[in-house]
């Protein structure tokens, strides 16, 4: 099968026609030739001011397959994922049973070879999620987990997070941490501040994560080893994680889309859909996130999908479960606050770093390479609306939100698939 991409711009800072127009021939998943005035194709596909890149990796986002298929399974959400531009997703391992052992792991490796993205499965760091004891993260990492992490229940013990930082030492591993001290606004709801205090409802410090993530500097230091911080929410945050980058260790961190986009000025009509965790923090917070994501100091965009269902979300804010789906939106919606991002970091932030902190092929596009591309535009204002939704779940807060460019399709695995 020989497909033609006419015209595209092609954005990728590691391959020869970076920041060229040109046609890309692609046969059986192979770059054959880039050139102009191609042709010779079973397919030719052309869309105006298209731009073409690696594939794109998102991190964090739950699946809920096995156990609560309900939310999610793996085949919705990897057409969720293909939606968004996604060629590879790093899987939660807060499933039932969890991703702690290497049985589990083989089970999402093997039921998604069949999937036309690739789907990577974050083995536990400590047995059931439970923060007491190391699981078998070795064996996890032989049958295919391709980075650790205790998911939505982060680490609280300095010991097993010392203990887990060393031992993925033996094979490069990075650990990916959620920064949250549980035992700091334990009964919180949303970002401790004025409007906490204005809606009644009891609040997260931001110190409940810049503790942690001074603690997990700390440890980092001392076992030399790789760190990455997702979900990253405070401006403080980013000034513990800049110092640890300036001093040379191997932190990396990730933000979500929707701390960029929302604060916690807009929960003030209790929408479920903004109850997630890490909370929405002030407004100067999500600004100084902004800032960080345009100087560099952020490395990854983390869509930290997590799906709930319509009675875990329609219910008295109180009650309603953290979390909201991201995959589909997560490129329009920081394209769409943050529009002075060139291509080429934006590029960087949903591909090229993630790739490099997580040891995955780079997917360079130049002849004879293997072809696993997104095209995309960044032009034009589209309404996000619930028929669009890939997810079994709806829980975002996006839907009637005007989001800027478009996710045109990917190609992965041998096959082109173009949205609607």
């Amino acid at each position: 099968m020989k497909i033609l991409l006419k015209q595209v711009f092609i954005a990728d800072s590691l391959s020869p026609y970076n920041g060229s127009v040109k046609d890309i021939l692609i046969t059986n998943g192979i770059i054959e030739k880039i050139g102009d005035d191609l042709s010779d194709a079973d397919e030719e596909i052309h869309f105006e001011r298209a731009f073409v890149s690696p594939g794109w990796v998102d991190i964090f986002s739950n699946f809920d397959d096995p156990g609560y298929e309900f939310k999610e399974t793996l085949e919705t959400g990897a057409e969720a994922a293909i939606a968004g531009g996604y060629t590879q997703v790093f899987t939660l391992p807060n499933t039932n049973p969890l991703v702690h052992n290497k049985t589990q792991v083989e089970y999402i490796v093997q039921k998604s070879k069949s999937l036309p993205i690739k789907i990577h499965p974050l083995g536990a760091v400590t047995k059931s999620c439970e923060g007491k004891e190391l699981a078998e993260m070795y064996d996890m990492y032989s049958s295919g987990a391709s980075a650790f992490s205790d998911g939505i229940t982060p680490i609280q013990s300095s010991g097993i997070m010392v203990k887990a930082l060393q031992y993925v030492k033996a094979f490069d591993g990075v650990v990916v941490q959620m920064p949250i001290d549980k035992s700091i606004g334990q009964f919180g709801l949303i970002h401790e501040g004025i409007i906490s205090t204005r809606l009644g409802l009891p609040g997260i410090p931001a110190m409940a994560e810049e503790l942690m993530i001074a603690r997990d500097i700390k440890l980092a230091r001392y076992a030399d080893s790789k760190l990455h911080f997702t979900g990253v929410t405070t401006a403080k945050s980013i000034e513990y994680i800049k110092r640890a980058k300036d001093g040379g260790l191997k932190v990396t961190c990730s933000v979500t889309p929707y701390h960029l986009f929302f604060c916690d000025e807009d929960l003030q009509d209790y929408d479920t859909n903004l109850k997630v965790n890490p909370p929405l923090r002030s407004k100067t917070d999500m600004m100084a996130l902004r800032e960080a994501v345009k100087n560099g100091l952020v490395d990854c965009i983390a869509s930290h999908h997590l799906p709930q269902d319509w009675d875990n979300k329609t219910c008295e804010f109180e009650y309603a479960k953290n979390g909201m789906i991201g995959l589909q939106t997560a490129f329009t919606a920081v394209n769409t606050v943050l529009p002075e991002l060139n291509v080429s970091e934006r590029i960087s932030l949903f591909s090229l770093n993630a790739r490099k902190i997580f040891n995955l092929p780079l997917a360079t596009i130049a002849e004879d390479q293997s072809a696993e591309l997104t095209l995309f535009t960044t032009e034009g204002e589209n309404v996000f609306t619930k028929e669009e939704i890939k997810s079994k779940s709806s829980n975002s807060a996006f839907i009637g939100k005007p989001l800027k460019g478009k996710v045109i399709g990917i190609y992965s695995k041998g096959s082109l698939i173009l949205n609607k």
